[in-house]
C-alpha cells in the first residue's frame, strides 16, 4: 500500500514538474522565437558622465535642490501655514461632540487642506507675482527670488506670532534685540509661529469644549437622579450635542471664526 501511495506521489510530482515547464515554455517561447518580449516592458536607465561645462554642474545642482524642497513640502505646508491650527481645532470639536470617528479623518484632513488653500491663496498669488514669474523670465537672481518669496510668508507668521513667544526663541538664540522686523531671522520666527499656533488651537478648543461639556453634566445628573446609572451618559448626550451644533449651525460659525482669526 505504501509503495503504490509513493509511486502515485512521484507520479503526480512529474505531472507538476510538465506543467511548470510548460507554462515557461509557454511563455518564453514568444520572446525567442521573435526577438521580442511580448509585453513591451519599460527600459529605465540612470547615466552618471563627466560634465562637460559648469553650466552643466550648476543645472544639476539646481535639480538636486528642487527636488529636495519637493521632499520637505509637507513640512513647509505645517509648519509655515494655518494648517497646523485648522486640524487641531478640528479634531477637538470631533472629540467634543463625541463623535468618535465622524467626521473621519480624510474628510477633516481634506477640510483642513482647502481651507488652508483658501487663507493662503493671496499669499500664493503675491509670491508668484513678486518671485516665481520674475525669476522664469530671468528678471531676477535665485537668491533675489527666494527673499521676494519669503517676505509674505514672514508677514503672514509675524502677524499670528506672539511677542513672548518669538522672545523666547530670541533670548535662546542668544539674539541681540533686533531693530526690524526684518532682522529677525527665519529660522527664529518659524517655532515662534508653531508655538503660537499651538497655543491659539488649544483656546479654541478650550472654548469649543464648554458647551458640550454642560450638556455631558446636565444628562448625567439627570440618570443619576432617575437612578439610570447604567446607562452609559455620553449615548444620551449625543443626539442633544448634535442637535445643539446644528441649531447654532456650528460649521458657519466655526469656519468663520478660523478664517476671520488669520486676517
Amino acid at each position: 500500500m505504501k509503495t503504490k501511495n509513493r509511486t502515485k506521489t512521484k507520479y503526480m510530482t512529474k505531472i507538476n514538474l510538465l506543467i511548470i515547464v510548460l507554462l515557461i515554455i509557454s511563455f518564453f517561447g514568444p520572446m525567442e522565437a521573435y526577438g521580442q518580449p511580448s509585453v513591451p516592458f519599460p527600459s529605465i536607465g540612470l547615466n552618471i558622465e563627466t560634465a562637460d561645462s559648469p553650466q552643466q554642474v550648476a543645472s544639476s545642482i539646481q535639480i538636486l535642490f528642487i527636488l529636495t524642497i519637493l521632499s520637505i513640502a509637507p513640512s513647509i505646508l505645517l509648519m509655515m501655514t494655518g494648517f497646523t491650527r485648522i486640524i487641531i481645532v478640528l479634531s477637538f470639536l470631533r472629540n467634543a461632540i463625541s463623535t468618535q470617528q465622524t467626521p473621519p479623518t480624510q474628510v477633516i484632513i481634506g477640510l483642513a487642506l482647502f481651507l488652508t488653500f483658501f487663507i493662503m491663496a493671496p499669499i500664493a498669488s503675491e509670491i508668484n507675482a513678486n518671485a516665481i514669474q520674475p525669476y522664469l523670465a530671468e528678471e531676477i537672481s535665485d537668491t533675489e527670488a527666494l527673499d521676494a518669496a519669503m517676505k509674505p510668508l514672514r508677514e503672514f507668521m509675524f502677524r499670528q506670532t506672539r511677542e513672548k513667544d518669538l522672545a523666547l526663541f530670541m533670548e535662546i538664540a542668544n539674539s541681540e534685540v533686533p531693530d526690524s522686523l526684518d532682522d529677525i531671522p527665519t529660522s527664529t520666527l518659524i517655532p515662534a509661529f508653531i508655538i503660537s499656533e499651538l497655543k491659539t488651537a488649544f483656546q479654541l478648543g478650550f472654548i469649543l469644549f464648554i458647551p458640550f461639556i454642560v450638556i455631558d453634566m446636565v444628562v448625567a445628573s439627570t440618570l443619576m437622579s432617575m437612578g439610570m446609572m447604567m446607562l452609559p451618559p455620553a449615548m444620551i448626550s449625543l443626539p442633544f450635542k448634535l442637535l445643539l451644533f446644528i441649531m447654532v449651525d456650528g460649521w458657519n460659525i466655526l469656519i468663520r471664526s478660523l478664517i476671520v482669526g488669520f486676517n
